[in-house]
């Protein structure tokens, strides 16, 4: 049976769900690509520490290692930060290699770049695991965007500042503690700063308004405002009025006007994103068609992620391998 030739940029909380979900559902993808899908090299920035990585899989902290393994088909890049994550992936592209992202940051400031270069390479670039871990809003928004006009966005889009204001309601405890909770479950980083500030959030909110109108606000311009702030009492004033605060990513598309924010907000019952608790992520996207609809998912953890990278990966497979059958068609 042929292989298909992937390798992992980062072995972090991401990256180590990658090689897991790979590992683990190897039958299910050999019966959706009809090939079997090995991991072939691991780039990581400390050789010191110790990680269960199979034997036969190339581990190295030089990416040029990578790069020059021959017929690599897809790369999954889970690195922080704009570089060298861009860098990375726009060598691969030029090599006609596909990439998967999970980077949001990078995205958020070079998405477009990476997109264009891919059409340009005729590979494709999956970034599904941007914004929202394992709600399929990429997706959604693909298909919705092939007739309906979408004229507002509005989402839980960071399970870490979710689940910490969950956590203070429902079981009163303070800020600190419950990031501390966070953090212990794994949801929160040791520096959990782009979490709770919003900057997060205001990454992904930037990447989905490229996405809908091919064009973001002038990120100046763009209120954000975290939940640091908010006390354990004005918790308990909201929660007796049947209120809830969430931590709220929105833009507006108006008349080709863009307004956007992402700030802590008192909603009610009737809001589409009261009932979000914990970790879940939820989108909230009104259409000129469609109306109003809304996602909801796993927005922490390392699986939610993953399986938004692999997702995108088969789709990736699968849309190259339709693409090969008809140029050898047209060939004929």
């Amino acid at each position: 049976m042929s292989v298909i030739k992937v390798a992992l940029l980062g072995f972090g909380t991401v990256g180590e769900g990658v090689y897991s979900a790979i590992q683990s559902h190897q039958a299910q993808l050999r019966k959706l690509l009809g090939k079997e899908v090995r991991i072939v090299a691991i780039l990581i920035r400390d050789q010191t520490k110790e990680r269960m990585i199979d034997a036969n899989i190339l581990v190295t902290t030089n990416f040029e290692d990578i790069i020059e393994i021959p017929d690599l088909d897809v790369i999954f890049e889970a690195i922080v930060g704009e570089e060298p994550g861009r860098s990375y992936l726009l060598q691969a592209i030029e090599k006609g290699i596909h990439v998967v992202t999970a980077n949001k940051e990078m995205f958020a400031n070079h998405g477009h770049e990476l997109i264009q270069r891919a059409q340009e390479n005729e590979v494709n670039i999956g970034f599904e695991a941007t914004t929202a871990g394992g709600v399929p809003i990429i997706r959604t928004i693909k298909q919705l965007l092939q007739v309906n006009q979408i004229t507002k966005i509005q989402g839980i889009l960071n399970g870490t500042s979710n689940f910490i204001l969950t956590e203070m309601r429902e079981r009163k405890l303070s800020f600190a503690d419950a990031l501390q909770l966070a953090q212990n479950k794994g949801y929160a980083e040791a520096d959990p700063t782009n979490d709770i500030s919003g900057i997060d959030a205001f990454y992904k909110l930037m990447i989905l308004s490229q996405l809908v109108i091919n064009q973001q606000p002038n990120w100046s311009e763009v209120i954000i405002d975290g939940i640091k702030s908010i006390t354990q009492e004005q918790i308990e004033q909201a929660e007796k009025r049947g209120q809830r605060f969430k931590h709220i990513a929105e833009i507006s598309f108006n008349d080709h006007s863009l307004v956007a924010s992402v700030q802590p907000i008192i909603v009610d019952s009737n809001h589409p994103l009261y009932s979000i608790e914990g970790v879940e992520n939820a989108i909230a996207v009104e259409a000129s068609l469609v109306g109003k609809i809304t996602l909801q998912g796993p927005g922490a953890g390392k699986f939610a992620t993953a399986s938004a990278m692999i997702e995108d990966f088969v789709d990736i497979i699968q849309h190259s391998a339709t693409k090969k059958r008809r140029e050898y068609q047209s060939i004929k």
